[in-house]
């Protein structure tokens, strides 16, 4: 059995944005030398997403503008306080909201060297908290 494991950097550009990394994951299966397997994606961070979905520029912005919707950056939340085990004040729940609910992990199945999804699936690294330097890890587990 192979298992490796890779670190992506990735430095995002705005507060928020849907970045494509679809060709990163397939990059580092084909280099796994994995031919039939699995391959999970994971962001290492609790203000960050990843989604799978069409990738076309309206459907980004819909995601964008409807999480934005159900969680407003000047919202009432619990966490907008001062954090005396961090010793900062907390001023990006929404942010962590959009992370829970659109998730940190996608997995896809590998056969015959390649990543096995829909014509029209897409992997997008979500920034709800940028910009920032990111990181997410794809490993790649088979034979």
């Amino acid at each position: 059995m192979i298992i490796k494991l890779e670190r992506v950097k990735l430095q995002t550009r705005k507060t928020e944005e849907a970045i494509n990394i679809t060709a990163q994951v397939d990059e580092v299966v084909q280099k796994s030398g994995v031919k039939n397997g699995l391959v999970n994606v994971v962001t290492m961070h609790t203000s960050s997403g990843l989604l799978v979905t069409e990738g076309i520029p309206c459907l980004e912005e819909d995601i964008l503008t409807h999480l934005a919707r159900l969680f407003p950056e000047d919202a009432d939340y619990h966490h907008r306080r001062y954090l005396d085990y961090d010793g900062r004040l907390g001023f990006n729940a929404d942010a962590h909201l959009k992370s829970v609910i659109g998730g940190i992990s996608c997995t896809f199945p590998i056969e015959n060297g390649k990543i096995v999804r829909g014509s029209r699936q897409t992997i997008y690294f979500m920034e709800y908290d940028g910009p920032l330097e990111r990181t997410y890890l794809v490993q790649v587990l088979g034979e």
